[in-house]
């Protein structure tokens, strides 16, 4: 798969790094820049959506912009509540704007930062490619599988750059445990197990709220989108991750986190059955479940155990099992255990990363090499399709099929209400 190993400056990432040479082959290729960048011109960037990730992002950019080594500007920020406005004007000094279509419309933006609530990546992310931008869009991808399909299909028609943002893509320990796993070193690919767990007495999600936010300073119908309308409620707009209109809850906010950096290691596939357990057991003013489980089963015959609960911290040691031996991943690197019967075969020892270009970084590099980032479309569809099946598994109770020939569902999930669940 290239040469996944090999050690990386910020102006040096090696082509096609996320996928290989072979990789490659049958892509359609990326298009050109908005315009082309001179060693010494800046990427000019637009953040849309400046809630608590969206600052956290436009404070980071801010910071690289003053350095001129990096390369980057921030010449636009955009949300629909003034606070957010004013404190993103506040620390970029940047235009403001109140509908992301003016953004889109500015001759002088080359991207676009999306840390929006997940109900509108597919719309601003799809309007943002057709207006010639390249996009770095928050995860997850999209609200449901469907929506990442469309957005797919708008990469490969524009040719536009799109990263999503899971920075675990950009380590190094995935590539080299991927290569680990193509060249036979662990025998055949069996299972692997991750989790990512939470607690705390308030609730997840439960950020607090603006006691002077409200209609008159919140444009509630614009954040709402094509979201079911409903009135004003403070809960939604701060805690939307509790709420199926707006997210996926664990699923969607976590489990992408942890299933887009194991399948850089586990291999591009579209999984073949997911089913989802869970509930809400502990925290009972939400509609997603604060303890939330799924098995996904791949086509090679190999299968994907996530665990989680907001409500007890406990997490599961990250491995990924083969026949022949595991490894163990760890921090800077991975934990290579041969099984007993192999041990004539396969070594124990630990192999540790190499240096390779952070998230942001290796995204403003292929603004302007053009190259595949990290976290690209495919990696981020199939990531997508897995996540929101299991949404889908766990709110009709079914086992979720999905063709990866037709690229379709098989079991299609019957609408449930989007109430509170009691």
């Amino acid at each position: 798969m290239g040469n996944n190993d090999g050690d990386l400056t910020r102006r040096g990432f090696l082509k096609g790094a996320a996928y290989g040479v072979a990789g490659l082959a049958g892509l359609p290729a990326l298009g050109r820049a908005s315009k082309a960048f001179a060693a010494n011109d800046r990427i000019q960037m637009a953040v849309i959506g400046c809630g608590g990730q969206g600052t956290g992002h436009l404070q980071n950019l801010v910071n690289m912009s003053k350095d001129p080594n990096e390369g980057v500007s921030v010449v636009g920020v955009c949300d629909v509540y003034d606070a957010r406005k004013e404190r993103a004007r506040n620390i970029s000094q940047a235009r403001v704007h109140h509908e992301f279509e003016e953004v889109l419309a500015r001759p002088d933006v080359d991207a676009v930062l999306i840390a929006t609530p997940d109900h509108w990546h597919a719309p601003i992310s799809i309007a943002a490619m057709k207006a010639g931008k390249d996009v770095y869009c928050e995860k997850p991808m999209t609200h449901t599988w469907q929506e990442a399909k469309g957005v797919r299909d708008v990469v490969h028609s524009t040719g536009r750059v799109f990263q999503v943002g899971v920075q675990s893509t950009s380590e190094d320990r995935w590539w080299r445990a991927r290569n680990w796993i193509e060249t036979g070193q662990i025998g055949k690919l069996l299972w692997t197990k991750t989790s990512y767990s939470r607690n705390s007495r308030e609730g997840e999600w439960n950020w607090g709220i603006d006691k002077d936010a409200g209609p008159k300073n919140i444009d509630w119908p614009r954040w709402l989108g094509n979201a079911p309308k409903r009135p004003f409620d403070p809960d939604r707009y701060f805690r939307f991750r509790k709420y199926w209109d707006y997210s996926g809850g664990i699923a969607t906010d976590l489990f992408y986190h942890q299933l887009a950096h194991l399948q850089v290691a586990l291999g591009p596939e579209f999984p073949k059955y997911v089913s989802a357990h869970g509930g809400i057991y502990v925290q009972n003013d939400r509609e997603v479940p604060d303890t939330f489980q799924v098995l996904i089963d791949y086509p090679s015959g190999h299968t994907v155990l996530l665990c989680s609960s907001m409500a007890n911290r406990l997490s599961l040691e990250e491995t990924i099992c083969g026949h022949e031996a595991t490894l163990y991943m760890q921090g800077d690197g991975f934990r290579v255990e041969p099984e007993e019967e192999f041990k004539d075969k396969h070594q124990k020892m630990t192999v540790k990363e190499r240096p390779r270009l952070d998230h942001m970084h290796n995204f403003l590099d292929c603004v302007r090499t053009r190259q595949r980032p990290h976290c690209d479309v495919e990696l981020a569809f199939r990531t997508m399709v897995a996540i929101s099946l299991s949404v889908d598994s766990y709110r009709s109770r079914k086992m979720m099929e999905f063709d990866s020939e037709k690229v379709e569902c098989k079991t299609p999930a019957k609408p449930l209400p989007t109430s509170i669940q009691k």
